[in-house]
C-alpha cells in the first residue's frame, strides 16, 4: 500500500472513532437531561388524596355568600332550595403545588370504568391551590334546576346516596395534569356527614404506570 491509501485510511478510522466518541458524548447528555428532568418534574409534581381524619376543619364560601366546614377525611354535599353545594376535604401528597382545574361527577360509585374525557370536566371559576404536604379543599356548586346533574344532585342529597367525582388538577407551570377519582359516602349517621376516599389516578401527560 502507497502512503497516500494509508494515510486515507487513517482519516477515515479517525474520523470514525471522532464518530463513535461524539455519539456516545450526545447519548449521555441525553440521558443526564432527561434524568434532570424527570427529577424537576417529581419536584413539582402534585398528588392528592382524601385529607387525614386529624386534618384541621376548614371553612369555605361560596359566591352566594353560602359558607361550610369541611372536616378532615370529610365532604360536604349541602341542599339549600334549589342549590346543591359539594366540597372535599383534600391532602397533597406530592412534592410540589397542586392546582385543581375541573370536576366530574357520577351520580354513583363508578368502579372500574376509565376516567371521563377531559372535554367533559367542568371548570372552576376560580383556581383552587394546594400547598404540598397539606390539606385543602375542593368545592363547587350546582343551581340551575336546567342542569343535566340537578335532579341527580338532589337525589344524592336528599337520600344521602353515595357517588364518586373526578378532580383534574396539575402543578402550578400548567403542567403534569392528573385526574383523581374520589368515592363520597354518606355517613351511618346523619351528624357525622359525608366520608371522602380517593380511589385512583390517572396521568394525563406522561406514561401512565398501569
Amino acid at each position: 500500500m502507497d502512503l497516500v491509501s494509508i494515510s486515507s485510511f487513517a482519516t477515515a478510522g479517525g474520523t470514525l472513532v471522532l464518530a463513535v466518541s461524539t455519539f456516545s458524548a450526545v447519548r449521555s447528555a441525553n440521558r443526564a437531561a432527561r434524568t434532570s428532568e424527570r427529577a424537576l418534574l417529581a419536584n413539582l409534581r402534585p398528588v392528592l388524596v382524601q385529607s387525614r381524619l386529624d386534618d384541621p376543619p376548614q371553612k369555605m364560601r361560596w359566591v352566594d355568600d353560602h359558607w361550610a366546614l369541611v372536616a378532615g377525611s370529610r365532604a360536604v354535599v349541602e341542599r339549600v332550595g334549589d342549590n346543591v353545594y359539594l366540597a372535599v376535604s383534600v391532602r397533597n401528597v406530592g412534592s410540589g403545588i397542586g392546582v385543581i382545574h375541573g370536576w366530574f361527577l357520577y351520580d354513583d360509585v363508578a368502579l372500574g370504568q376509565e376516567h371521563a374525557d377531559t372535554g367533559a370536566f367542568r371548570m372552576q371559576s376560580r383556581d383552587l391551590y394546594i400547598p404540598p404536604d397539606d390539606a385543602g379543599f375542593w368545592q363547587a356548586a350546582v343551581r340551575d334546576i336546567e342542569d343535566p346533574q340537578h335532579a341527580a344532585l338532589v337525589d344524592i342529597a336528599d337520600q344521602r346516596r353515595s357517588f364518586s367525582v373526578e378532580l383534574l388538577y396539575g402543578d402550578h407551570e400548567g403542567g403534569q395534569r392528573t385526574i383523581t377519582r374520589f368515592g363520597i359516602f354518606a355517613a351511618p349517621t346523619d351528624d357525622a356527614g359525608w366520608m371522602a376516599a380517593a380511589a385512583r389516578h390517572w396521568n394525563l401527560d406522561r406514561p401512565d404506570p398501569r
